[in-house]
Protein backbone atom coordinates (compact mmCIF):
# COMPACT_ATOMS: atom_id res chain seq x y z
CA UNK A 1 0.00 0.00 0.00
CA UNK A 2 1.63 3.26 -0.60
CA UNK A 3 1.46 7.10 0.78
CA UNK A 4 -2.02 8.74 1.72
CA UNK A 5 -2.65 12.34 0.43
CA UNK A 6 -0.83 14.29 2.82
CA UNK A 7 2.41 12.04 2.88
CA UNK A 8 2.43 11.99 -0.77
CA UNK A 9 2.25 16.12 -0.67
CA UNK A 10 5.13 15.95 1.45
CA UNK A 11 6.99 13.70 -0.38
CA UNK A 12 6.43 15.99 -3.62
CA UNK A 13 7.12 18.92 -1.52
CA UNK A 14 10.54 17.54 -0.35
CA UNK A 15 11.36 17.14 -4.22
CA UNK A 16 10.35 20.64 -5.36
CA UNK A 17 12.52 22.22 -1.97
CA UNK A 18 15.62 19.45 -3.29
CA UNK A 19 14.96 20.77 -6.60
CA UNK A 20 14.95 24.76 -5.58
CA UNK A 21 11.50 24.84 -7.50
CA UNK A 22 9.07 27.11 -5.98
CA UNK A 23 5.83 25.85 -5.01
CA UNK A 24 2.12 26.03 -3.22
CA UNK A 25 -0.40 23.06 -2.40
CA UNK A 26 -3.84 24.07 -3.76
CA UNK A 27 -6.59 22.43 -4.41
CA UNK A 28 -9.05 20.67 -1.84
CA UNK A 29 -6.18 19.15 0.29
CA UNK A 30 -4.84 22.83 0.82
CA UNK A 31 -8.62 24.22 1.68
CA UNK A 32 -8.97 20.89 4.12
CA UNK A 33 -5.71 22.70 6.21
CA UNK A 34 -6.43 26.01 6.55
CA UNK A 35 -10.07 25.63 6.56
CA UNK A 36 -12.39 22.47 7.34
CA UNK A 37 -10.78 19.31 7.34
CA UNK A 38 -12.40 17.00 5.11
CA UNK A 39 -11.74 13.87 2.89
CA UNK A 40 -9.96 14.22 -0.20
CA UNK A 41 -7.78 12.57 -2.88
CA UNK A 42 -7.15 15.48 -4.75
CA UNK A 43 -3.55 16.54 -4.64
CA UNK A 44 -2.88 20.13 -6.60
CA UNK A 45 0.17 21.92 -6.37
CA UNK A 46 1.25 25.03 -8.10
CA UNK A 47 4.27 25.25 -9.72
CA UNK A 48 7.26 28.00 -10.86
CA UNK A 49 9.23 26.85 -13.31
CA UNK A 50 12.72 28.40 -14.83
CA UNK A 51 15.02 27.26 -17.57
CA UNK A 52 15.43 23.46 -17.08
CA UNK A 53 13.25 22.73 -14.61
CA UNK A 54 10.56 20.65 -15.99
CA UNK A 55 13.25 17.73 -17.18
CA UNK A 56 14.55 17.90 -13.45
CA UNK A 57 11.60 17.36 -12.25
CA UNK A 58 10.30 14.79 -14.40
CA UNK A 59 13.81 12.58 -14.12
CA UNK A 60 13.27 12.90 -10.49
CA UNK A 61 10.24 11.56 -10.14
CA UNK A 62 9.84 9.06 -13.09
CA UNK A 63 11.15 6.29 -10.72
CA UNK A 64 7.87 5.85 -8.68
CA UNK A 65 5.46 7.88 -10.95
CA UNK A 66 3.87 7.23 -14.56
CA UNK A 67 4.49 10.79 -16.15
CA UNK A 68 3.39 11.95 -19.32
CA UNK A 69 6.43 13.43 -20.62
CA UNK A 70 4.97 15.09 -23.65
CA UNK A 71 1.56 16.36 -21.99
CA UNK A 72 4.51 17.83 -19.07
CA UNK A 73 6.53 19.15 -21.21
CA UNK A 74 3.60 21.05 -23.29
CA UNK A 75 2.29 22.05 -19.80
CA UNK A 76 5.46 23.69 -18.89
CA UNK A 77 5.82 25.63 -22.30
CA UNK A 78 2.26 26.65 -22.41
CA UNK A 79 1.96 27.69 -18.51
CA UNK A 80 -0.60 24.66 -17.79
CA UNK A 81 -1.82 21.82 -15.95
CA UNK A 82 -0.32 18.45 -16.09
CA UNK A 83 -1.03 15.08 -13.88
CA UNK A 84 1.40 12.49 -12.71
CA UNK A 85 0.03 9.25 -11.12
CA UNK A 86 1.66 7.41 -7.84
CA UNK A 87 1.86 4.03 -9.23
CA UNK A 88 1.80 2.51 -5.66
CA UNK A 89 -0.48 4.54 -4.08
CA UNK A 90 -1.90 5.23 -7.58
CA UNK A 91 -2.84 8.94 -6.49
CA UNK A 92 -3.27 11.34 -9.00
CA UNK A 93 -1.11 14.70 -8.75
CA UNK A 94 -2.45 18.06 -10.52
CA UNK A 95 0.54 20.24 -11.14
CA UNK A 96 -0.50 23.59 -12.40
CA UNK A 97 2.41 25.24 -14.04
CA UNK A 98 2.25 29.08 -12.57
CA UNK A 99 2.51 32.15 -15.46
CA UNK A 100 2.71 35.82 -14.45
CA UNK A 101 -1.15 36.48 -14.17
CA UNK A 102 -2.06 38.50 -10.92
CA UNK A 103 -3.09 35.16 -9.09
CA UNK A 104 -0.05 32.98 -10.21
CA UNK A 105 2.28 35.61 -8.57
CA UNK A 106 0.35 36.11 -5.21
CA UNK A 107 0.44 32.55 -4.82
CA UNK A 108 4.01 31.90 -4.50
CA UNK A 109 4.52 35.30 -3.17
CA UNK A 110 2.42 35.00 -0.09
CA UNK A 111 2.12 31.24 0.50
CA UNK A 112 2.44 30.42 4.03
CA UNK A 113 4.57 27.57 5.63
CA UNK A 114 2.50 25.09 7.55
CA UNK A 115 3.57 22.78 10.24
CA UNK A 116 1.79 19.54 9.84
CA UNK A 117 0.70 17.38 12.80
CA UNK A 118 2.49 13.94 11.65
CA UNK A 119 5.05 12.00 13.07
CA UNK A 120 7.98 13.20 12.56
CA UNK A 121 6.03 16.53 12.17
CA UNK A 122 6.79 17.98 8.65
CA UNK A 123 5.66 21.29 7.19
CA UNK A 124 4.84 22.57 3.59
CA UNK A 125 4.37 25.46 1.56
CA UNK A 126 0.73 25.86 1.06
CA UNK A 127 -1.51 28.96 -0.52
CA UNK A 128 -2.78 31.80 1.33
CA UNK A 129 -6.16 31.35 2.71
CA UNK A 130 -6.97 34.63 0.68
CA UNK A 131 -5.33 33.51 -2.14
CA UNK A 132 -7.23 29.99 -2.03
CA UNK A 133 -10.41 32.14 -1.82
CA UNK A 134 -9.54 34.32 -4.77
CA UNK A 135 -8.45 31.03 -6.71
CA UNK A 136 -11.55 29.39 -5.76
CA UNK A 137 -13.96 31.88 -6.57
CA UNK A 138 -12.25 32.35 -9.88
CA UNK A 139 -12.79 28.57 -10.30
CA UNK A 140 -16.31 29.01 -9.05
CA UNK A 141 -17.04 31.68 -12.05
CA UNK A 142 -15.47 30.14 -14.71
CA UNK A 143 -17.39 26.96 -14.09
CA UNK A 144 -20.83 28.60 -14.92
CA UNK A 145 -20.82 29.32 -10.68
CA UNK A 146 -22.11 25.63 -10.12
CA UNK A 147 -19.47 24.10 -8.19
CA UNK A 148 -20.63 23.44 -4.81
CA UNK A 149 -17.61 22.07 -4.05
CA UNK A 150 -15.79 24.82 -4.71
CA UNK A 151 -18.60 27.32 -2.86
CA UNK A 152 -18.10 25.23 0.31
CA UNK A 153 -14.48 25.52 0.58
CA UNK A 154 -14.37 29.11 -0.05
CA UNK A 155 -17.39 29.32 2.87
CA UNK A 156 -15.04 27.55 4.93
CA UNK A 157 -12.13 29.20 5.03
CA UNK A 158 -13.72 32.31 5.37
CA UNK A 159 -15.34 31.03 8.55
CA UNK A 160 -12.36 29.00 10.01
CA UNK A 161 -10.10 32.05 9.19
CA UNK A 162 -12.24 34.86 10.61
CA UNK A 163 -10.62 37.46 11.73
CA UNK A 164 -7.30 36.57 10.57
CA UNK A 165 -7.65 37.10 6.82
CA UNK A 166 -5.79 39.95 5.46
CA UNK A 167 -9.22 42.10 4.40
CA UNK A 168 -8.13 44.85 2.26
CA UNK A 169 -5.78 42.37 0.14
CA UNK A 170 -8.46 40.07 -0.44
CA UNK A 171 -11.02 42.95 -1.20
CA UNK A 172 -8.39 44.56 -3.75
CA UNK A 173 -8.15 41.74 -5.36
CA UNK A 174 -11.28 40.31 -6.04
CA UNK A 175 -12.28 44.20 -7.37
CA UNK A 176 -9.16 43.84 -9.64
CA UNK A 177 -10.35 40.35 -10.69
CA UNK A 178 -13.88 41.13 -10.86
CA UNK A 179 -15.36 39.03 -7.82
CA UNK A 180 -15.86 40.80 -5.63
CA UNK A 181 -19.58 40.37 -6.34
CA UNK A 182 -19.02 36.47 -5.44
CA UNK A 183 -16.67 37.45 -2.82
CA UNK A 184 -19.47 39.34 -0.18
CA UNK A 185 -21.65 36.34 -1.12
CA UNK A 186 -19.22 33.93 0.23
CA UNK A 187 -18.90 36.44 2.96
CA UNK A 188 -22.08 37.09 3.67
CA UNK A 189 -22.85 32.81 3.55
CA UNK A 190 -19.43 32.39 6.14
CA UNK A 191 -21.78 34.90 8.75
CA UNK A 192 -24.88 32.93 8.28
CA UNK A 193 -23.10 29.39 8.67
CA UNK A 194 -20.66 30.41 11.92
CA UNK A 195 -24.12 31.88 13.04
CA UNK A 196 -23.53 35.45 13.29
Amino acid sequence: MGPGPIELALSMAEIFDQLEIPYALGGSLASSIVGEPRSTVDIDIAILLGDGDIERLLTEVSSTFYVPHQAAKRAAEEHQSFNIIHEAASFKVDLFVLGTGRLDTAQIDRRVRFELQTDPPASLWVTSPEDQVLRKLEWFRHGGGVSDKQWRDVVAILRANEGRLDLVYLQGQANALDLNDLLDQAAIDSRSASGN
